[in-house]
């Protein structure tokens, strides 16, 4: 057995496993499992099915990945969860594969942290460089787009869209889809503005900041209907790649409605 495998960890045969990866104590690996170079599982982790880990992720112990998803729809499909590449999974984190009802997998991007006990459902697509704080929860068929972060003990519904560079709030129940660079907080979610921190953190100048503020007070605070007020926003910021995202993804709509301020 290799050097860099505990010798109490379990290794199915037929496993794929990089010679960099290194398994510690009492680790289980399912015979489907492709680990890649430079992987660290730390202890008493377990990793079944068609479950992919990219390269230079750590995962921390009794992480549960792979194993069936918890939906009373699923009927043994042979289906998966790939996991990209310097990706932080921490303690008691659970990732499920997907379903015949979704896309047959869940996808998981890069540079990402799950903290201790976050839970990836079936058939979610996390983008890149996304942050899930303590006990976040996402239902199935969720999509989260790239630098979003949810915060502690948040849940998201079923197939609901978190746009990038969002953040949510800590305790927050998220049952609408969140704009780009929104910010929302609640027992049941309301957008609240946008993630100012956030961005000023990512280096977004201060015209941007001001301009993209400007396209939200018009959308959320103007007159008419949402579908005349996109309208005016996308003609009035014609050429504005970060507020033609906000356009696109609120028109790109398929289960819920968009996560709107609270009325006073």
């Amino acid at each position: 057995m290799s050097q860099n495998i505990h010798p109490t960890a379990i290794i199915e045969e037929g496993a794929q496993i990089a010679d960099t990866v290194k398994i510690g104590p009492y680790c289980c690996i399912g015979a489907e499992v492709t680990i890649e170079e430079d992987v660290i599982l730390r202890s008493h982790v377990h990793v079944e099915g068609l479950t992919t880990i990219g390269e230079n992720t750590t995962v921390f112990p009794f992480a549960s990945l792979g194993t069936p998803p918890q939906d009373l729809k699923y009927g043994g499909e042979k289906s998966s969860l790939i996991i990209g590449k310097n990706n932080a999974i921490r303690e008691h984190v659970t990732m499920n594969p997907g379903t015949k009802n979704g896309s047959m997998k869940t996808l998981v991007g890069n540079n990402c942290l799950f903290m201790m006990a976050s839970h990836v459902a079936h058939d979610c697509v996390i983008g890149d460089n996304v942050v899930m704080a303590n006990n976040a929860t996402l239902a199935g068929h969720v999509h989260v787009g790239n630098y979003a972060v949810l915060g502690g003990l948040s849940a998201v519904h079923q197939f609901v869209r978190i746009g990038e560079h969002a953040i949510i709030g800590g305790m927050s129940g998220v049952e609408n889809d969140v704009i780009p660079y929104g910010r929302v907080k609640g027992e049941r979610a309301f957008l609240a503005g946008l993630n100012l921190i956030g961005l000023e953190r990512r280096g977004f100048t201060r015209p941007q900041i001001r301009k993209l503020q400007r396209a939200f007070n018009q959308l959320f605070g103007g007159e008419g209907t949402l579908e005349e007020r996109l309208e005016s926003v996308s003609e009035g910021f014609s050429g504005d790649a970060l507020i033609t995202s906000i356009i696109t993804f609120a028109r790109g709509k398929t289960k819920f409605p968009l996560c709107q301020p609270r009325k006073k």
